[in-house]
């Protein structure tokens, strides 16, 4: 299901600006683990789908260069090292290997059409995939850990298959608007966030939300939404410390890691 990236990917040296840090700077090297420690900890929880899915963020410091996972390697074998740092235009200024095709198209495109997405985070996991197939829209907040997402989803009803070129990954940018959650139909989803932690934080309880509405709507009873107003108040509540319980959920998984996978940090 992969698909390997045609154009030619070159290791070019990077331009740096007076003010930009180092590709090899320890704040680099920190969003490398961090973004190591998400995929490592994505498998652990069945997030991944074989090789085929991805997550970037964009180097600190730059807005036209982002860190991605190199085509072949599943998420559990990833290390900070293994990760690559791309350029829009398809180059690899830093690593070894070359983005999966698809990963590129939609992850650049996203990347430089959508510039508050910091990061975006693309996977198939079963559950939010599961509702992305269904009729009409996939969550019905109706549980409060879906509530964190109220207002924050659109659904990219859309498919056209692959996305191997830049028309489909300029399409799939527009079709975000301003949301940071997109139930691509038929497909995925994929989560936008301006810090890694507060997408990992986005990515994990959203498929929790999609997993509990999923085991409600198969008793066969009727799941009831909770009312507009509550629905919006809950949000707001929960909107209002996500920075900092992202920040703290994302130490928790570094520490479990630390113990008991410490290679992701090499």
């Amino acid at each position: 299901m992969a698909h390997s990236l045609n154009s030619a990917v070159a290791s070019v040296a990077p331009i740096r600006g007076p003010n930009q840090p180092d590709l090899d700077s320890d704040i680099v090297w920190e969003a490398r683990r961090d973004l190591a420690a998400t995929f490592r900890m994505a498998a652990r929880y069945g997030f991944e789908e074989g090789i085929c899915n991805h997550f970037s963020a964009l180097v600190p410091g730059y807005d036209d260069l982002f860190i991605v996972n190199p085509y072949g390697w599943a998420f559990r074998e990833l290390t900070a090292s293994k990760l690559l740092i791309c350029d829009f235009h398809g180059q690899v200024v830093s690593g070894e290997g070359q983005p999966e095709a698809t990963a590129f198209y939609i992850h650049a495109r996203v990347h430089k059409n959508v510039p508050r997405a910091k990061v975006a985070f693309h996977t198939h996991m079963p559950y939010a995939t599961a509702l992305s197939m269904t009729e009409g829209d996939p969550l019905i907040f109706a549980g409060q850990t879906a509530l964190k997402f109220y207002g924050r989803t659109v659904v990219d009803r859309d498919y056209n298959g692959l996305a191997l070129d830049e028309r489909e990954g300029d399409r799939i940018a527009a079709a975000v608007g301003d949301a940071d959650i997109v139930f691509m139909k038929h497909h995925g989803v994929m989560v936008l966030g301006p810090t890694i932690a507060e997408a990992w934080d986005d990515l994990y309880y959203l498929e929790r939300a999609c997993e509990v509405q999923a085991l409600a709507l198969a008793t066969g009873r009727e799941v009831k939404p909770v009312k507009p107003e509550i629905a919006e108040a809950a949000y707001r509540q929960m909107r209002e410390g996500d920075p900092e319980s992202a920040r703290l959920h994302l130490a928790s998984i570094r520490r479990q890691l630390d113990t008991e996978e410490p290679v992701y940090r090499d």
